[in-house]
């Protein structure tokens, strides 16, 4: 109802901006005695009649009742779909829609906040689970995770990726205001400067330490030598078409890292195969996540995954997501864990099967939602390690 509305209102204002570019005279209430006014106009479709090319004939105007999809006007022709129109329209809608940053926080701190993307979380999430995964897997047979440890590293990931888009906005600043879908960001518009978000990156990697100088001696080390990953990410784009996979060794370093908090070191039998899963799970969503901006990147000359792959895309993704259940798989049992977690990992198994095999690559919002999706992809590893653990 919500949405007839919607279009009911955008189809009767866009009546009226048609019907007064037709009337000079802007008087739309009492026009001129030669035009003939109807509130059953169609103003979404225009045609000349054929009687326009005779020099001698009448000019005249002739509107169709509301089942005719035209209207016949001389010396005029133009189309203008209404299922286009309305989908601009609610584009435009929630392009403009403010999220909780605009409406709870203070306004000095709304671009810092969205520097950080803290509207956004999907990415907070896509960072922690792997860190969950690591320190759940560590945990003593029948027992839960520590829960401490779970909350630094919880932390520890909306810092990091906050850290992370600031450095990708500031390097791509003059990349972002060629490109639709981020001409917007702080930096870019220019509400930032980057001297700004560079104070800003300082900030969070400062408090991002003093959470890793909460964790042992191994953890700092490994910890502190994934900076390098951070801050060479945001340039790979400009210098291969594998971003994504950089990506993914960036993103997943939790689950060396969350072991090693817990154990003091790492067992690679364990840890290798959980790290090599999250790479190959953030080549599938990141590659489906570049599909939005493909027409942008070949314009600015960037590279992804998607360029790459093409129409080939779904074949790749495949591959990489099998590669994925099979890397978990094979870290389940080098672990000794439980029946349930292959039980979890099959659900996990047919949720990224759904996204690979729905996904339409040519539509930005889908390939958004299919993105955001993997959230609950590695909700279902979670739950079959700490299911896996306890049973």
């Amino acid at each position: 109802m919500a949405l007839y509305r919607r279009l009911s209102r955008t189809r009767h204002v866009l009546r009226r901006h048609s019907i007064a570019a037709l009337y000079p005279c802007r008087d739309l209430t009492n026009p001129p005695p030669t035009v003939l006014y109807s509130p059953f106009i169609n103003p979404f479709q225009f045609s000349s009649s054929d009687d326009d090319h005779n020099p001698n004939s009448r000019k005249s105007l002739t509107f169709y009742s509301p089942h005719s999809s035209r209207i016949e006007i001389s010396g005029f022709r133009q189309v203008l779909h209404f299922s286009t129109l309305a989908n601009s329209e609610e584009k435009k809608n929630e392009q403009q829609k403010p999220s909780w940053i605009d409406t709870y926080l203070p306004q000095i701190i709304r671009p810092y906040a969205h520097l950080a993307r803290l509207d956004k979380p999907i990415g907070t999430w896509l960072l922690a689970w792997p860190c969950m995964w690591s320190i759940t897997l560590a945990a003593p047979p029948g027992s839960l995770p520590d829960v401490k440890m779970m909350t630094l590293f919880g932390c520890g990931a909306l810092l990091l990726r906050g850290a992370g888009c600031t450095i990708n906005d500031l390097l791509d600043r003059d990349i972002d205001t060629k490109v639709e879908r981020t001409r917007s960001r702080p930096v870019a518009s220019g509400i930032l400067t980057p001297f700004q978000g560079l104070t800003f990156l300082g900030f969070q990697l400062l408090l991002g330490l003093g959470i890793l100088l909460q964790l042992n001696n191994y953890s700092r080390i490994l910890g502190a030598s994934s900076l390098l990953l951070v801050f060479s990410y945001p340039l790979m784009k400009r210098w291969t078409f594998w971003p994504q996979a950089f990506l993914g060794l960036t993103f997943n370093w939790g689950a060396l890292l969350g072991w090693a908090a817990i154990k003091g070191s790492i067992d690679p039998s364990v840890v290798l195969p959980l790290y090599a899963s999250g790479v190959f799970w953030t080549l599938v969503y990141d590659t489906i996540y570049a599909h939005q901006d493909k027409e942008d990147d070949l314009k600015v000359g960037v590279k992804s995954t998607a360029l790459r792959f093409g129409d080939s895309t779904k074949e790749w993704i495949s591959g990489f997501g099998l590669a994925c259940i099979s890397s978990l798989a094979l870290s389940g049992v080098n672990a000794n864990i439980g029946w349930p977690y292959y039980a979890f990992l099959t659900a996990a198994s047919g949720q990224l099967a759904w996204q690979i095999w729905t996904v339409d690559l040519s539509s930005r919002a889908d390939c958004n939602r299919k993105f955001v999706s993997n959230k609950w992809f590695g909700a279902f590893i979670f739950g079959g390690i700490l299911f896996g653990r306890l049973l």
